[in-house]
């Protein structure tokens, strides 16, 4: 990536519903290299999607939980199964294997107390599980979506 495309990066985390001439005008392009960039950025995967990002009290699950996982099993079938399990749980809104003492983390959302008992009960279920502690979210002070993208970052080429 060379300054132009962390440009365009940036401006895409910041607002995806920006239309193309405006991204062109704003990173010094044309329209036409512009667009060939962007798609280019998609396809070596450093734009995964566009999407809208929505306030979750806004759709009644404004209880954001942080759910920490300790097993005693670490074996690859295990966490095969684990992970579609978890993963399959539209509550879980991020989930990730951990290094030190936790084993993995997930960030939860639901709509009350009453509605993470029922999450509670339906991961413990699942498997069996050494620890299971959750930590409730009283405010979100910051959150957002957008990674820092520095001007002075050296190009990155996958290998």
């Amino acid at each position: 990536m060379d300054a132009i495309d962390r440009k365009i990066v940036a401006l895409l985390q910041e607002d995806a519903s920006l239309s193309l001439a405006q991204i062109a005008h704003r990173v010094g392009l044309s329209q036409s290299p512009c667009w060939k960039r962007i798609q280019r950025l998609e396809k070596s995967g450093v734009i995964l999607k566009r999407v809208a990002l929505i306030s979750p009290e806004s759709i009644g699950v404004g209880l954001t939980v942080f759910v920490s996982i300790e097993t005693g099993d670490h074996s690859s079938a295990w966490l095969s199964k684990f992970a579609s399990t978890v993963t399959a749980m539209p509550e879980v809104m991020e989930f990730h294997r951990m290094a030190g003492d936790i084993d993995y983390m997930l960030r939860v959302a639901v709509h009350d107390m009453q509605a993470y008992d029922a999450f509670y009960k339906k991961l413990i279920d699942t498997m069996p599980l050494k620890n299971v502690t959750s930590r409730f979210s009283m405010e979100r002070v910051k959150s957002t979506t957008a990674y820092p993208i520095a001007s002075d970052l050296k190009p990155v080429r996958k290998r």
